[in-house]
């Protein structure tokens, strides 16, 4: 186990990312270096207001602890209260225009320590797409980029972690998905420490491949009011699901991380209305057809 080269990679990704990020874009992202008093720190890098993002965040933090919270340890309870060191990078990704889906993706490695024993480490991450307006091209390539970066690691990985993906972004609540899914993947240390960085690395490195084509192609796309609207009401699920269900975030706010750094993932702008349906026969409605439904894209 390579602390340096964790880093050193983690690190790396974010400075790649926010340098496509910014390409694209045309305004530069907001650096926010940062200090956990608990132990540990990060880098924030955020955009506001962009002429594509309307609000997007790519976070690396290396912060560290004296006792694992539960979230952490849902499937090795036995090292609840052990000290821990985690790092990685998390981001999430809002554009403006409503044909353009919102983005997520993050890869982290946690190492669990007690004296006396050897360090107990493993992976987790993976990448999904939220669509407001689907086109069945944009998902198939979505899906098809992180099918073909896990394809070296066995072809029944995409399959298990598209799976995962679908059972972990969906609000029960809802009964919904909260888009059209991706890869996802945790508690990973199977195969060894160089595998299971190795496979990290690759949904890493896959994210812009997955995404950027399908901002560039939809960024110009046409929008009035109407889009708008249900693109905030839609955004509404997003907040749902990152403030009751997902773990990254109750992990952070669990253990006492930085709330402006956790909550990045927010979007600027959301709504939302009692008992809305969409009119029938509508694109909003195909949404919920069609794309809100986990099927095999590839």
């Amino acid at each position: 186990m390579d602390i340096a080269a964790l880093k050193d990679y983690f690190t790396g990704l974010q400075a790649r990312i926010v340098s496509e990020l910014e390409s694209l874009d045309g305004q530069p992202f907001r650096r926010d270096a940062w200090e956990r008093p608990e132990g540990g720190g990060g880098i924030s890098r955020l955009i506001e207001d962009g002429q594509l993002f309307e609000r997007g965040g790519v976070n690396f933090s290396h912060v560290t602890g004296s006792s694992l919270p539960a979230s952490a340890t849902a499937a090795r309870p036995q090292l609840a209260g052990r000290a821990w060191e985690a790092m990685g990078v998390s981001l999430v990704l809002h554009p403006r225009n409503p044909y353009c889906p919102t983005a997520h993706m993050n890869v982290r490695c946690f190492i669990a320590t007690q004296s006396g024993e050897a360090p107990v480490w493993w992976f987790g991450g993976g990448m999904d797409m939220t669509p407001y307006y689907g086109q069945r091209e944009d998902v198939q390539h979505f899906h098809r980029t992180c099918r073909d970066a896990l394809a070296p690691f066995g072809a029944d990985v995409y399959p298990r972690y598209k799976a995962w993906c679908d059972a972990y972004f969906f609000l029960k609540h809802r009964n919904e998905p909260r888009g059209v899914g991706g890869v996802f993947f945790d508690d990973l240390n199977e195969g060894g420490f160089e595998r299971c960085f190795a496979l990290t690395r690759a949904v890493g490195d896959a994210f812009t491949q997955a995404y950027l084509p399908i901002l560039a192609k939809r960024r110009h796309t046409p929008y009035g009011e109407r889009e708008r609207d249900f693109q905030l009401y839609r955004r509404g699920r997003y907040v749902e699901f990152n403030l009751v269900f997902d773990r990254g975030t109750l992990f952070g706010l669990q253990s006492g991380g930085r709330t402006e750094s956790i909550l990045m993932s927010m979007p600027p702008l959301a709504r939302w209305r009692y008992d809305w349906q969409p009119e029938p026969g509508s694109p909003e409605a195909e949404l919920y057809e069609v794309f809100l439904h986990p099927q095999d894209w590839v």
